[in-house]
């Protein structure tokens, strides 16, 4: 057979595997801070309210070819805390939330992650909040929009695994339940 001329089925073969759509390796090892959001929503007494932290820093090593060795870790300042006012801001940096003054930083390491098929990934790891470590399962959504990437999350913590809202805060004023949100950037390398 001549190499120059390709039989019928190998050249259907061929153009058919071309029309394919690619999908293309990606990795992320940067998180952009500034286009990032973290954010959490409760319950107090019947009103949903809602806050951010203005201040994070995160890491990140993912390859989506290998999600299995990826890494995340992030490290928020609860001080940067925005309630939406400033007495509730100062009232949650007190002894009975998060003690900000013994404990001013919250942090999460992953120590897993599953990759679950859709660019959708399921992350394992520890979040410690005043200075108590529980195991925490995240699931996220990778977009990946021209060479950007964003890790779309969310997960429930409950405030009485930390002893968060302690005292005269317990009887359920404010709920038990608080949904953590997060938004991460991270351009692709």
């Amino acid at each position: 057979m001549s190499p120059r001329f390709l039989p019928p089925a190998a050249l259907a073969a061929a153009l058919a595997f071309a029309a394919l759509p690619c999908v293309e390796a990606a990795e992320y090892t940067q998180v952009n801070a500034t286009a990032s959001t973290l954010s959490f929503t409760y319950k107090q007494f019947t009103s949903r309210a809602y806050g951010t932290f203005g201040k994070f820093e995160a890491t990140l090593d993912f390859d989506t070819q290998n999600p299995a060795a990826a890494h995340a870790a992030l490290s928020i300042d609860l001080n940067s805390i925005d309630a939406g006012s400033s007495d509730a801001n100062e009232e949650l940096q007190k002894p009975a939330w998060f003690d900000t003054a013994s404990y001013p930083v919250a942090t999460f390491e992953s120590s897993g992650v599953k990759a679950l098929g859709n660019d959708r990934y399921l992350i394992t790891g520890q979040l410690t909040l005043r200075g108590m470590t529980r195991v925490v399962e995240v699931p996220v959504q990778l977009k990946a929009d021209n060479a950007i990437g964003i890790f779309d999350g969310q997960l429930t913590v409950k405030r009485s695994d930390f002893n968060i809202g302690e005292g005269e805060w317990a009887d359920g004023v404010v709920s038990n339940d608080i949904h953590i949100r997060f938004r991460m950037v991270a351009p692709q390398q």
